[in-house]
């Protein structure tokens, strides 16, 4: 009696649910075309205050060329390509109407373009026009302790939609690696819209990791402890991703800067036709007029790491090293030898980092031969690449590695992580001649540095040389080439 009861029960509720399919399939279509109405509307509206704004004195219509880029004063490679982009459109495109999107409320615009001279030894030709961004703080990583990826990606589309409801341009181009905002663009602003794409947001080396439950910065040892939790984070990874494709995949020319990226965003965001690699513009002629011989003012040898204190950077990794190579004397009758970090702190997580760095290296007991550099001139960072013997890269899967650049060029011997950009695009063999060394462990990096430092100067040199004729192909007359083919299809 009690079991036909419930089959009854059970019949009934089925028909209740039946009976509000159509009704619910109804209220939803309804909806999804209310708001299809709406997002057209604004559209409309946009385009209405796009073309208001673009009119220039002289009634004819000017082409507005926006750049997405919160972080602008940062200071770091990202911000070199943003620079560098700019002077090359606005040689070829002189009329144009140029706006940078920042979020760096802090500082007016020509103390932004000050820092660009400064710090990169670039002076625009024609004037840009800033929009500053109140909503930064919904795209910091430090506002999301958990589900970080996607609480940065929605941060992102607000901070985007901020950004639209300020100016609407002709051209978008997301150029730090904000890939949900070009839908946003694309479909409501009706821009043609480009990226730069210097990292990923998630990589299938990501997924790796969370699969393989290795630890990682972004990889937390509770969760690779806890299968369970593994396997709930490896379900949102790949949610994450097929998201991060179907956004990506709106973009009508991607640029990206390695061979290591290019393989990601293939994968991610299926764009093969409209995908090519613009390797980042690196300052290679400034530091050509180095000498390449090993000067004497000071006794010992120096080791510079150039990056910016973010977490992927590893720089733990570095004074590690250097306090192996110290403590286990690996170099006989070893000189003095210094450690210098140098780099851009973007916001007071950076400075936490670095405070970090430094209590480190007093655990260590390696704090008289470390120093830190943060934030300075670029004239200053020419001079201690020119005193240097080393330059030191630790960040795994590294997108590609200016920095890296940067100490060849300045005639330094390399010694990078064995990953990534380094890998694949950089520290490769010149017509059969080395032009630096990868690393890996911590035990690596400190016997490489013995090693490199064990070298008679000659061998050094030859080295240096190698390297230097090698990264030509990374100067900012290729970079301009490249960027100007690339977006050439965003102003047809």
């Amino acid at each position: 009696m009690a079991v036909g009861e419930r089959s009854w029960c059970l019949c009934k509720l089925l028909r209740f649910f039946y009976s509000l399919f159509f009704p619910g399939l109804i209220v939803c279509g309804t909806l999804c075309v209310c708001l299809v109405i709406v997002l057209w509307g604004i559209r409309l509206l946009l385009q209405r205050k796009k073309k208001l704004v673009s009119t220039s004195k002289n009634g004819k219509n000017q082409m507005v060329i926006a750049f997405f880029h919160p972080y602008c004063n940062a200071g770091g490679g990202g911000e070199r390509v943003l620079w560098c982009a700019l002077r090359a459109l606005q040689k070829k495109y002189p009329e144009a109407v140029y706006v940078v999107y920042t979020g760096d409320v802090n500082v007016n615009g020509q103390q932004i373009l000050e820092g660009a001279f400064r710090r990169f030894n670039i002076r625009l030709i024609h004037p840009v026009q800033f929009v500053f961004l109140r909503k930064r703080y919904l795209v910091e990583d430090s506002l999301y302790p958990h589900f970080t990826l996607l609480g940065q990606s929605l941060g992102s589309i607000f901070l985007g939609w901020e950004a639209l409801m300020q100016c609407v341009p002709d051209v978008y181009i997301d150029s730090m690696g904000y890939a949900f905002t070009l839908p946003l663009f694309k479909y409501i602003g009706g821009c043609q819209v480009g990226s730069y794409v210097h990292y990923p947001t998630i990589s299938t080396d990501m997924l790796s990791v969370v699969k393989n439950q290795n630890i990682g910065f972004n990889n937390a040892a509770f969760i690779t402890r806890n299968p369970f939790l593994s396997k709930v984070k490896l379900i949102y990874y790949y949610l994450f991703a097929f998201i991060y494709g179907l956004v990506g995949s709106c973009s009508d020319v991607v640029m990206v800067n390695s061979s290591w990226t290019l393989n990601h965003i293939l994968s991610l965001w299926k764009v093969g036709n409209c995908t090519n690699i613009v390797y980042p513009p690196c300052d290679v002629q400034t530091f050509l007029d180095i000498p390449l011989h090993e000067k004497k003012m000071t006794p010992g040898h120096l080791l510079v790491s150039v990056g910016q204190f973010r977490p992927e950077k590893n720089h733990p990794l570095q004074i590690r090293a250097f306090a192996k190579l110290l403590n286990k004397k690996m170099v006989e009758s070893p000189p003095s030898l210094k450690l210098v970090l140098i780099g851009g702190c973007r916001n007071k997580d950076d400075e936490l980092r670095v405070n970090q760095l430094r209590r480190l290296s007093e655990d260590l007991g390696v704090q008289e031969h470390v120093e830190f550099k943060i934030n300075i001139p670029f004239d200053e960072l020419k001079n201690y690449l020119s005193e240097a013997t080393i330059g030191l890269h630790t960040m795994w899967n590294e997108h590609f590695g200016i920095g890296v650049v940067e100490c060849m060029a300045a005639g330094t011997i390399i010694l990078a992580h064995n990953s990534g950009g380094p890998k694949l695009d950089i520290v490769v063999p010149h017509e059969g001649d080395i032009t630096g060394f990868l690393a890996e462990s911590e035990e690596d990096y400190a016997e490489t540095i013995a090693h490199i430092l064990s070298m008679s100067a000659e061998k050094r040199l030859q080295i240096r040389k190698s390297a230097r004729a090698s990264v030509s192909r990374f100067s900012d007359q290729e970079f301009e080439v490249t960027f100007l083919s690339s977006v050439e299809k965003l102003f047809k």
